[in-house]
């Protein structure tokens, strides 16, 4: 498993947001999360380009860092939901605000 070799200053506000939503998909997890997909089938399904591991990894940091909660159902099969926490709901306005960033300049990603 990978190791760090220095540890980023949490202290410093854009460190901390480096931290916290580097990967890929976690601004995307968090966005669709708070749209009420909440199964790891629902997020893969909007997310199809990452794989079930990338995303459970992605998951499992987000969840290290308390911006989402994991709730495991005890049924046969298990259940699994993620829902945002107050802290995680707090991102939302910034990621839409980047979302509308992006959409009006031509190399927005038009999702």
């Amino acid at each position: 498993m990978y190791e760090r070799k220095t540890t980023p200053n949490l202290n410093c506000g854009l460190d901390l947001i480096g931290e916290v939503l580097y990967g890929k998909w976690k601004i995307r997890l968090l966005w669709f999360i708070d749209q009420g997909y909440q199964r790891p089938s629902e997020l893969q399904r909007k997310i199809p380009d990452a794989s079930r591991r990338v995303l459970n990894v992605q998951l499992k940091e987000l969840e290290d860092h308390e911006l989402v909660t994991r709730k495991i159902y005890p049924v046969v099969p298990p259940k699994v939901e993620y829902s945002l926490t107050d802290f995680g709901k707090t991102l939302i306005p910034v990621i839409a605000t980047l979302g509308n960033g992006a959409m009006n300049t031509k190399s927005g990603c038009g999702r």
